[in-house]
């Protein structure tokens, strides 16, 4: 995003703490919003029977953002995990695009309506496509930081997972190889304190799963999963660490699901109400905004314009995807089979 809006008076002071331009710190409020609005779009949309499924990012948009922030774009490489449509954002998709990926319409760039919704991929942003399989992604970006290290490619993998995804083989496989070549691979964990209904406690007997680098001989960090600010700042140095040879990385953001699991989901069955709100209270595109208005960073005035640009945008995707084609019948069988 690049703002064309009229420069008001800032705290200049301020952005030099956070080590953040004006434009990314305005970037980051732009690709969190946008991706809230967008999954509050699709919900309605499935409410509507128009969209079948809906497995959403809120209340991680901060710890997506904030690390795919860090990336360069056009040259990293990311394996993401089905709930980043954030990261997908900053890295290029549009609202278009991703309401076209929900609606399973032809044009879709992820699978062309072939794949479930959240089934992201893109090989021209470097965006590695996942299996419905949790956790196969980071063997994946593993392979990758082992070709990028044999051609001496100065790239850098971001793979992302969740909590609950530490607990399956491909996790610890990923990390064991990574950690032996030394492979540019940064190992994300969105730790959101459920997998789909069990609770962390419930999944692993470690309290953080950073502690579980020290398996590997591998350095690890934690941040606040709910402050952008702080992710960019944990995780850009990592992946620089990386790219100069340091090897891998595994950083836990440590966030919350303020929304059920996925659209079929009853978070009321076991999740305490109390809890909730007390997670909501820290949303982190709310708290974001408070934070930057309050610092003198931005005026609200300067917000309140991101805010009705991404209402508009997505009205319009949203209006627009609705018309677009449904596969052809006829095309079902393409791009299963090798085509002669």
């Amino acid at each position: 995003m690049t703002s064309t809006r009229t420069r008001r008076t800032r705290s200049q002071k301020t952005i030099e703490e956070y080590l953040l331009s004006e434009q990314q710190l305005e970037d980051m409020y732009y690709y969190m919003l946008l991706s809230r609005r967008l999954n509050e779009r699709m919900l309605a949309l499935n409410r509507q029977g128009r969209a079948p499924f809906v497995i959403a990012g809120a209340g991680q948009e901060a710890a997506q953002v904030g690390a795919a922030m860090a990336l360069q774009k056009g040259t990293d490489y990311l394996a993401p995990y089905y709930r980043d449509l954030g990261m997908n954002l900053v890295l290029g998709m549009t609202a278009r695009e991703a309401m076209l990926n929900l609606l399973a319409k032809r044009d879709d760039p992820n699978s062309f309506g072939r794949q479930m919704p959240s089934h992201w991929g893109n090989s021209a942003r470097r965006i590695v496509t996942q299996s419905s399989v949790v956790t196969t992604q980071l063997v994946h970006a593993a392979g990758i930081g082992l070709a990028a290290k044999m051609r001496k490619d100065p790239i850098v993998v971001l793979t992302c997972c969740g909590e609950g995804s530490t607990s399956r083989g491909d996790f610890h496989e990923a990390l064991n190889f990574a950690a032996i070549h030394k492979l540019p691979v940064i190992f994300y964990v969105q730790n959101n304190g459920y997998a789909i209904t069990s609770r962390t406690d419930k999944e692993m007997p470690l309290e953080n799963v950073a502690d579980r680098a020290r398996g590997y001989g591998i350095q690890s960090a934690m941040v606040d999963g709910m402050d952008c600010i702080a992710v960019y700042q944990t995780v850009k140095p990592a992946i620089d660490q990386a790219r100069r040879g340091g090897g891998p990385y595994l950083i836990e953001a440590k966030c919350y699901r303020l929304w059920p699991h996925s659209s079929d989901d009853d978070d009321t069955r076991y999740r305490p109400k109390a809890e909730l709100e007390e997670w909501t209270k820290k949303d982190p595109v709310t708290t974001f905004r408070d934070r930057v208005v309050s610092e003198g960073v931005f005026p609200a005035e300067d917000l309140q314009e991101i805010e009705k640009r991404v209402e508009e945008e997505v009205r319009e995707a949203a209006q627009w995807a609705l018309m677009q084609p449904d596969p052809a019948p006829e095309d079902a069988l393409g791009f299963v089979y090798k085509e002669l």
